[in-house]
Parts: C-alpha cells; structure tokens; sequence
C-alpha cells in the first residue's frame, strides 16, 4: 500500500466528513453535494483500499475498526490543513501591498502613510512607485493607485480627486511669470512639466498657439520632479494645486496664473472585486478616502468650477 498513489482527495474529504458527522447526508450537505455523491467516493475510497469502512445501518452510518483508525489520522491532517489555511490568511492581512504612480506616491501619499501606520500598527505596508499599470490578479499587488477614467474590469474603484493643473512657480519668480497667458511673448524664466499640459492650458485661455520649445527647461520624468525644479526657481511649471497643495499653503510655491485646468481624469483607489471583504483593504480604503476627502475639501478653491481666463 506505501508504495501504491494515494486515493482522490475528493474520497478523502468524503470519507473525513462521513466519518465525523456520522451520516453520509450530513457530509453531502456540509461539502455542497448529495449524499449519493458522498456514498460513491466512500465506496471507490474503500474499493482501493480493500477495507470497509463503514457499517451501513438504517438512518446512519457507523465506522469500522480500520475506518475509525483512518478517520483519526484524517482527521488531524485536515485540522492541520485548517489551521494552515487559517494562518496563511491571517499572514496575508498583515501586510499590504500597493502600487501607485510615481508623483501621488512620492509627493502625496507618502507623508501621509504614517498616520494609516499609527491607526493600524498590525498592518505592514509594502509601497511600490511605478508608471506601468500593474495586473492586480496577478497576487503581487493588492491594492493600486491609478489616473484615468475609473473603467477597468473585474477591478472596484474609488475616485479620490480629479486631476488638475495649474501654473506655480516660488514667489520670487511671480513678477517674471507676468506674461505667461501669451504662449508666444518672451519670458525670462522657462517652462517646466509636460508640453502637452501646457499646450491644454493655452488652450482653456482661448489660444491656439503653443509655446514653442524654446521657452521651455530641462525636461524631467515625472511630475514631482518638475515641481522639485520649480521650488529650486529654475521656472513655472504645470502641475496640480491638489498635489502640491502643502508646497502652496507653506508659501513655497504660488499660482502664476489663476486659470486651473481638468485633465479630464481623476484619481482611482482600485483593488480586485473579489478581494472587496479583505479588512486590510477594507481599513486602508476608509483611511485613504477620509484623507482623500480632506485633501478635495482643503483645495476647494482649486477644485470647483473651473476658473475663467482673465480679459
């Protein structure tokens, strides 16, 4: 028998539940099945074996000397199944994983994790920072931070902001940022931050111009970067007053130009629906909404009807 494979898992776990309820209709209603099916399996479990297992009696079942002796053994190897599985998941909501884009991650919810540690010390937080769209089923990642149109299947999403920009610059550059409405006038500081925001921005003002590359600077990867060029007054650049909100209220960073333009995106907490129950996400997306929400209301002025160009 050592030497011989062992019987289906399917009989196994039949035979496991028979024997600890006592009755083959009981297991059938415990495993989802009929106790027809759970008879089978015990019937091709004992026919491998060459051992009975059960007497069967009217209305029960009763387990043999050799059956009470497997029943022992399978017993305790599905406790420790159990157990296993038990601890496996409580190991999983120790520790929480999460992928966002590079500027939110950096400049918006890093200084803010501590608070969602100190509120919930038990909880590990594992923060990637990555522009590629990561695959949330792949069981990597379990939550992720993305920008766009909130419409991705088999994913729950949560809006949190919109994603808007704006001119900024360090105040001692204001003056010099007098003429930036005119995408074509000459400046004496340049542009900082993605053209094409740019290019929308002159747009909302009404003109059809672009700013031709020379009135911009050094081109950086990512928006945090081109803010971090703007705080060291190397020019204006475009990016959001709800990111940068804390640069702005310390007086660090100023509007520029008042005109605040929608991306016609926003910013989505996502997580897999079938991962909707999992009280780790459950605490971070009740925390991560309330700062969310905070940061909506704190930029208020930023965020509501889109501002008008001035005549």
């Amino acid at each position: 028998m050592l030497d011989q494979p062992l019987p289906s898992l399917a009989a196994i776990r039949a035979f496991e539940a028979a024997a600890r309820l006592g009755s083959f209709t009981k297991a059938g209603h415990e495993l989802g099945t009929s106790s027809a099916s759970v008879s089978y399996h015990v019937r091709q479990l004992e026919a491998q074996l060459g051992v009975t297992l059960f007497r069967r009696l009217p209305h029960r079942v009763e387990l043999t000397e050799g059956g009470s002796l497997i029943a022992t053994e399978a017993g305790k190897a599905f406790a420790a199944l159990r157990a296993s599985f038990a601890r496996a998941a409580e190991m999983d909501e120790e520790r929480l994983s999460l992928t966002t884009l590079p500027t939110f991650g950096t400049s918006w919810l890093t200084p803010r994790l501590g608070l969602f540690r100190a509120a919930h010390p038990d909880i590990l937080v594992d923060l990637d920072v990555s522009d590629a769209p990561e695959d949330l089923t792949a069981g990597r990642f379990d939550i992720a931070i993305r920008n766009g149109d909130g419409r991705w299947p088999g994913l729950r999403t949560i809006e949190l902001f919109p994603s808007i920009f704006m001119p900024l610059c360090v105040p001692e550059l204001k003056a010099a940022a007098a003429g930036i409405d005119d995408p074509l006038a000459p400046l004496t500081v340049p542009l900082l931050g993605r053209p094409d925001w740019w290019s929308l921005w002159y747009r909302a003002l009404g003109r059809e111009e672009c700013p031709p590359p020379s009135r911009f600077g050094t081109s950086f990867s990512a928006e945090h970067l081109d803010v971090a060029a703007a705080l060291a007054g190397h020019g204006v650049v475009i990016a959001s007053p709800i990111l940068f909100r804390g640069e702005i209220d310390a007086g660090r960073l100023m509007p520029a130009h008042d005109l605040v333009v929608p991306a016609g995106r926003s910013f989505w907490l996502t997580y897999p629906v079938s991962r909707q129950n999992s009280r780790k996400i459950g605490l971070f997306r009740e925390w991560l909404c309330g700062e969310a929400a905070a940061a909506r209301d704190a930029a208020r002025r930023f965020c509501c009807e889109p501002s008008t160009a001035d005549p």
